[in-house]
């Protein structure tokens, strides 16, 4: 497996499993207590750091199933007062974003790494995250995020990113199997089917991304609201773990990192 190397951190092959704590500054996310204001962002990535966090992700827009949609101008607004909280800092930020006006405010920052939703899908947004030379997180999307439906298109749609990567000049990256219910057209068990079968997709040879915490279909299975998903979201992500993945990106940095010591220590022996 190709290794990805973020801020000198390396993820993927034979580095620990790295978490990914996820900070909202957007107040539409679907699991409202995961929202930060910006006053508290530095603090957040902070005790996130602690907990055993190596890479916080920052966002400013809900990607969520019918939320409120907001402008580009204001999604640029939100990230760029994170961001500016975040200058300086030492720790390691990636940016959540698809749209290329808000990738630009960014670069402007002390970022390490791009999460694109869109999987590279939009070219002036990939001409822009290959100039930059910063690692990319490309979730499998076609034409829109999330947009594959079962294993098999899923699988096509990574192929996909890959082959984006290899024309943009991108060899420094995540996939993102896009677990979620990102489009109407998908159903949970398109995600459950997605789960069980993590581990095909380490076939691509690169690190795999488990962006399960707290979503819908952990919440449907269990008949519980996001804010009580968290057992749920654990029980996922271990079995993420034996399935392959490199990073895991949560809400939940503490209870995940325990989760990860676990594993290590029934798995690896260590």
């Amino acid at each position: 497996m190709r290794q990805c190397v973020v801020n000198g951190i390396a993820i993927g092959g034979d580095a620990p499993v790295r978490i990914m704590g996820v900070i909202n500054v957007s107040h539409e996310s679907f699991y409202t207590d995961s929202f930060v204001s910006t006053e508290s962002v530095h603090k957040a990535a902070v005790a996130m750091v602690e907990a055993g966090a190596s890479v916080i992700d920052i966002g400013a827009r809900s990607t969520a199933p019918n939320t409120q949609q907001i402008s580009g101008k204001t999604e640029a607004e939100r990230i760029h007062a994170a961001l500016s909280e975040m200058d300086g800092s030492g720790i390691t930020v990636s940016v959540d974003t698809m749209h290329p006006g808000v990738l630009e405010v960014c670069l402007k920052h002390d970022v390490h790494m791009i999460n694109d939703i869109a999987g590279l899908s939009n070219e002036i947004y990939a001409s822009m995250a290959a100039a930059s030379k910063l690692p990319v997180i490309a979730m499998a999307s076609v034409s829109r995020p999330g947009d594959a439906v079962g294993l098999a298109e899923t699988t096509r749609a990574l192929a996909a990113v890959v082959s984006r990567c290899e024309k943009y000049g991108i060899d420094n990256y995540i996939l993102d199997p896009a677990i979620g219910m990102w489009v109407p057209f998908r159903s949970v068990e398109d995600d459950w089917e997605l789960c069980r079968s993590f581990d095909t997709f380490l076939s691509f040879g690169r690190p795999l991304l488990a962006a399960i915490s707290r979503k819908t279909f952990i919440g449907m299975l269990l008949d519980r609201p996001p804010e009580d998903r968290l057992a749920g979201s654990l029980a996922v992500t271990l079995w993420l773990l034996q399935k392959g993945a490199s990073v895991v990106r949560t809400h939940d940095v503490a209870a995940t990192a325990d989760i990860i010591s676990v594993h290590g220590r029934l798995v690896k022996g260590t």
